[in-house]
């Protein structure tokens, strides 16, 4: 085994470790798109299945989409086994970018509700009088990133 092949397996084991269920997709999804970048197939989540080439076409072209072919159904497949038995069995049948779309339409209310309470949070967070600074800066810090992870950007 090559030491490539043994980093992607040892990144795998953070999507088996927790499967997708209806409560971490937020998580799920940011573990998906780690170990996918490091596989190099992240962009079959982001570009539906191009369509088939016609059989005249460049060989240049019909690899490409080949190529696409085969990350989608091993991306695909990773998808369906981190997930829980219920998702598994909905998702099936579905590519990785119509699994992907499909799932950030079912759990954008989740995102939204975490979004509001991260806020909420550090809009409220106020240095104890008396208290350190330091914790106070790192705890309001820790809200910012969770915002960030959860897509929204604070200026």
């Amino acid at each position: 085994m090559t030491n490539n092949n043994a980093t992607a397996f040892s990144l795998r084991s953070v999507l088996e470790k927790e499967k997708l269920n209806t409560t971490n997709f937020l998580d799920w999804f940011k573990n998906l798109r780690i170990v996918l970048k490091q596989e190099r197939k992240d962009y079959v989540l982001e570009n539906a299945i191009p369509e088939e080439p016609a059989a005249n076409a460049p060989h240049a072209q019909r690899d490409a989409y080949q190529k696409h072919l085969n990350d989608d159904l091993d991306v695909s497949c990773l998808m369906l086994a981190s997930m829980n038995a219920d998702l598994q069995k909905q998702f099936e049948k579905m590519n990785a970018f119509d699994m992907v779309k499909e799932l950030k339409s079912l759990f954008q209310e989740q995102a939204r509700v975490e979004r509001f309470e991260t806020t909420k949070s550090l809009f409220s967070y106020k240095l104890p009088e008396g208290g350190s600074v330091s914790p106070h800066v790192l705890k309001m810090i820790g809200y910012i990133d969770h915002l960030e992870r959860l897509g929204t950007t604070i200026s």
